[in-house]
């Protein structure tokens, strides 16, 4: 129902940076937590980072250091700054948020469409 909006994907060089945006839709009323997930192709969908509505951050180990979660729930955006990107990061990034919305007031998991990010070697 397009409640999360990614942007920002592509491809890029191995070493190389993007940054992902994410926006809510109006729909989405109050957010517990936003967060990126991943998926390559063949794999599983893997946990990125995430960012609570109090602050607080979690990273997969194999991007601590690299990428950089940002956003503020209450605005509804969240964003994801990756550096130093590795052919391995290659996959469809997927912003997620916990959230209530115009139609349920329970807590819910949300996903975007995804955006495709690229790395080559």
């Amino acid at each position: 129902q397009g409640q999360l909006v990614e942007s920002g994907g592509g491809l890029v060089q191995a070493g190389g940076s993007l940054t992902l945006s994410c926006a809510a839709s109006r729909t989405i009323l109050s957010i517990n937590s936003m967060g990126w997930y991943r998926q390559a192709p063949g794999g599983p969908r893997e946990m990125v980072a995430t960012k609570s509505n109090v602050g607080s951050t979690k990273y997969a180990d194999s991007v601590k250091g690299r990428f950089t979660i940002s956003g503020d729930t209450a605005k509804k955006m969240v964003y994801l700054q990756m550096n130093s990107l590795k052919p391995e990061d290659t996959a469809v990034y997927y912003c997620n948020a916990l959230a209530t919305t115009t139609e349920s007031p329970y807590y819910s998991a949300y996903w975007g469409q995804g955006t495709q990010v690229t790395v080559s070697s």
